[in-house]
């Protein structure tokens, strides 16, 4: 009854014994399966890194071929950034813009470039500084696409 209470006890350790034995098996194994399962990891890694690459593009609110135009931890500023620049460039084309429309979009295509050097520079800054200048920027840009809103209408 002992031994029988010690072997069921013994049973859950890795013992060095059992630790050769799997090696010993992945020894055998391992060049049988490996070809084998590669190609599925490969494809299931891409797979992977596609589903993160359109979940960031989606919170950046940019496309995917995009992507690599606004990393680090201004990015989400600089999308933004380059968002209103594009409403801009609209609001200038507008058929229905007038002379201060224009005069708007050239006051705040000035900002917007100030504000993306801000960006830039504050990347290099200590983590309390940067997230100050980060905190300055996105209010500065909640204003100017509200006025941007109002002047195309929305």
């Amino acid at each position: 009854m002992a031994r029988k209470a010690k072997a069921i006890e013994g049973e859950g350790k890795f013992t060095p014994k059992k630790a050769k034995n799997a090696v010993a098996v992945a020894k055998v194994l391992g060049p049988a399966v490996l070809p084998v399962i590669a190609p599925y990891a490969v494809r299931a890694a891409g797979a992977a890194r596609e589903l993160y690459d359109r979940y960031q593009a989606k919170k950046l609110g940019v496309a995917v071929d995009q992507l690599g135009e606004y990393s680090g931890r201004g990015a989400a500023l600089h999308a933004r950034i380059a968002g209103l620049t594009q409403g801009l460039a609209e609001l200038k084309r507008s058929a229905k813009a007038t002379d201060a429309d224009a005069a708007f979009a050239k006051d705040t295509q000035g900002t917007l470039e100030q504000l993306s050097a801000t960006v830039r520079a504050s990347e290099r800054m200590p983590a309390a500084r940067r997230k100050a200048a980060h905190r300055a920027v996105a209010g500065e840009l909640d204003q100017l696409e509200g006025k941007l809103l109002h002047r195309l209408g929305i």
